[in-house]
């Protein structure tokens, strides 16, 4: 298809910078399987779910991936260079592929510094100006290191505006993350509290955990004119034997499976065979939706507000169906909900 079939307008005041607060005052916007839209709060949630319902949320945990080094000069007449560095994929217990700024200051073997000892040298820079660091420890080690030195890593359009700061912290991490390992965060589970996660449990509302390890790759424009030319970047994800049964035993009994972001949605659908079946399963996944997809185990998406022509925005035209969101992103931006990131959500049910 067409890139350009999944480009609008967005003015660039409805991009949110700091999240609602508190999480759930978030609006939301209700696409019924009709096609009718509903202006509702995040904080409605509760009744806009049946008893049986499984909501399934991924519990991955955003690193602080976002560093600052220092390239000490090359020369007495050559100033040190002072770095910016995206931590984007982990590829051994010692290696790191990164984005550093500014790039063309950057080159294999250079070595950069960081606050606390840390040391990384730079192994390999790609022809995309990607960098391959090699830090000087390992394992939980240099987990602690960067933890320690690190920052939120706020996606382009919320850091090209302001720095991270400790309120990010928080902010950039769903109540329910658990394991280490996303440089990018499951943004839909955002708008969740513990006191709202306990109201839809009292309802009768299920829950499962998946686990998709989100890349920086999820923020990447798209560079062809079609679909078809697209490579989709690869992510990690497991399904736990606990979780397949659970969503497998809903499905076998009618009831409803509603995934919490576009992350828990792929992390099901690539691990679903051709009647439905989740298989537990643990490896990457590079699933590329578009309109014309079937999907085999979601009915529902809970999901944010995603840019124009980008891979997110084509899942959800493919799940809602595309002339929908469009009249659904138009009703949006005529109402002034608050997009991406820390911005506000809605709920989409497949067509009847």
């Amino acid at each position: 298809m067409r890139v350009d079939l999944f480009d609008f307008e967005l003015p660039e005041e409805l991009i949110a910078l700091r999240p609602a607060r508190p999480r759930d005052a978030a609006r939301l916007l209700l696409l019924r399987d009709d096609g009718m839209i509903e202006d509702r709060f995040v904080r409605d949630a509760p009744a806009l779910f049946r008893r049986g319902d499984l909501l399934v949320f991924n519990d991955t945990r955003v690193i602080p991936a976002a560093l600052k080094a220092t390239r000490p000069a090359r020369d007495a007449q050559s100033p040190d260079v002072a770095v910016s560095l995206n931590l984007i994929e982990r590829i051994d217990g010692a290696t790191w592929r990164a984005l550093g700024k500014p790039g063309k200051r950057l080159k294999e073997g250079d070595t950069l510094n960081f606050d606390g000892g840390l040391v990384a040298t730079i192994a390999a820079k790609g022809d995309e100006g990607e960098l391959s660091l090699r830090f000087d420890r390992t394992g939980a080690a240099l987990n602690e290191a960067i933890a320690q030195i690190g920052a939120p890593p706020l996606p382009p359009y919320i850091a090209a505006k302001r720095t991270p700061d400790e309120a990010d912290r928080d902010d950039y991490q769903t109540v329910f993350a658990e394991k280490d390992g996303a440089v990018a965060a499951p943004t839909a589970g955002l708008h969740f509290t513990d006191a709202l996660l306990k109201r839809l449990a009292a309802g009768g509302v299920e829950s499962a955990r998946v686990t998709l390890h989100v890349g920086a790759g999820t923020f990447l424009p798209m560079k062809v004119d079609d679909t078809e030319a697209h490579v989709m970047h690869s992510e990690w994800r497991e399904i736990s034997p606990a979780s397949a049964e659970a969503i497998n035993r809903a499905k076998a009994e009618g009831r409803r499976v509603i995934a919490i972001g576009t992350t828990a949605l792929r992390s099901l659908e690539s691990a679903a065979d051709e009647s439905g079946r989740i298989r537990p399963q643990a490896g990457a996944t590079d699933i590329f939706i578009t309109p014309g997809y079937r999907f085999r185990v979601v009915d529902g998406l809970w999901t944010n507000f995603h840019l124009p022509r980008s891979t997110l925005f084509m899942l959800v035209s493919a799940f809602a169906g595309l002339e929908r969101m469009h009249e659904a992103y138009a009703h949006a931006i005529a109402q002034k909900y608050r997009f991406y990131s820390y911005g506000d959500g809605s709920l989409l049910w497949r067509p009847q």
